[in-house]
C-alpha cells in the first residue's frame, strides 16, 4: 500500500523517474552551459547573459541604423527625384 502510494505521488515506479529525472538534468545542464550559465555561481551567470542579450539588443539597433543611414542615402534622393518628375507631369 505505501509503495502504491509513492508510485501514485512520484508519477511512475521510483527507478523510472529517477532516470527520467537524471536525463532530463543533463538535458537541462547541457542547455543552461550553451546560453552561457555556470552552476558554480548561478546568479552572476544569469546575470551576464541578461547584460549580454541587453547588449546584443543594442548591437542590433547600432546595425540596423548603419544600414538604415546607407539605404537612406541612396533611397531618399532617388524618391525626391521620382516625385519631382511626377510632379511636374501633372
Amino acid at each position: 500500500m505505501a509503495d502504491e502510494g509513492l508510485r501514485r505521488f512520484l508519477g511512475g515506479s521510483p527507478l523510472g523517474v529517477a532516470i527520467k529525472l537524471v536525463l532530463l538534468s543533463i538535458l537541462v545542464g547541457f542547455v543552461l552551459t550553451v546560453i552561457g550559465l555556470d552552476p558554480r555561481n548561478i546568479l552572476w551567470s544569469i546575470e551576464a547573459l541578461i547584460r549580454s542579450i541587453f547588449n546584443l539588443g543594442f548591437d542590433a539597433f547600432e546595425w540596423l541604423w548603419r544600414y538604415l543611414l546607407l539605404g537612406a542615402v541612396v533611397v531618399i534622393p532617388i524618391w525626391v527625384i521620382v516625385r519631382l518628375v511626377q510632379a511636374r507631369k501633372r
